[in-house]
């Protein structure tokens, strides 16, 4: 009995460390700083990808800190189906008026395509959750590792083995069905990515 248990606090230690670790505001944040690797002029153009991370994941993470704090939202990773829809809908005007700022200062194009891109994928999450919790860390390290694959070459596929281990972090610590995180996968991976490609050949060429 002893083993065994020792067996599942290990198993639910390495999945809230893969859940923490790759939640989707740091998985998005890395994949805004290398978006500018689209178009020629990075790593000196890595600052609009920097600029890009603050308002679409930092800013909405410090004002989710924040509810959590005052006790309008149960948690982090918003655990509640019911509190997800305001929470990213939060995060989309924070999104658009980064999408303003970028404008202003002339920010290369892949990094607008790949904002717009979360853009997409944030605001179909924002119609889905009042009625089915979609995992938005599936989605999230799903497209950034088909991205990953697409803009930088087949040398970076391994990354795509971070889809089925974020994903099995998510069922084991019940916070979403298997359904769920295969829908966020497919969802993250296929049209988020999808979104990005169409993007990336309209914007960047």
């Amino acid at each position: 009995m002893a083993v065994g248990n020792g067996a599942i606090r290990n198993r639910n230690r390495t999945a809230k460390w893969l859940t923490e670790v790759f939640q989707p505001p740091v998985v998005v944040s890395l994949q805004l700083l290398v978006s500018p690797l689209a178009q020629p002029g990075f790593p000196g153009t890595i600052g609009y990808g920097a600029l890009a991370a603050l308002f679409v994941c930092v800013l909405p993470l410090v004002v989710l800190l924040v509810l959590v704090r005052l006790g309008k939202v149960t948690d982090h990773h918003v655990s509640d189906r019911k509190q997800r829809a305001p929470v990213l809908l939060m995060a989309l005007g924070c999104i658009a008026l980064g999408l303003l700022v970028l404008g202003a200062v002339d920010a290369p194009q892949s990094v607008i395509a790949m904002v717009l891109a979360v853009v997409g994928g944030v605001a179909v999450l924002a119609v889905v959750s009042p009625f089915w919790k979609m995992s938005g860390h599936a989605a999230a390290v799903s497209c950034a590792a088909v991205v990953s694959v697409l803009m930088l070459g087949a040398a970076w596929s391994p990354l795509l083995l971070l889809v089925p281990a974020v994903s099995w972090s998510r069922v084991v610590l019940r916070a979403h069905s298997l359904a769920q995180v295969v829908a966020g996968s497919l969802f993250g991976g296929l049209v988020m990515a999808g979104i990005w490609w169409l993007l990336q050949g309209w914007l960047v060429g």
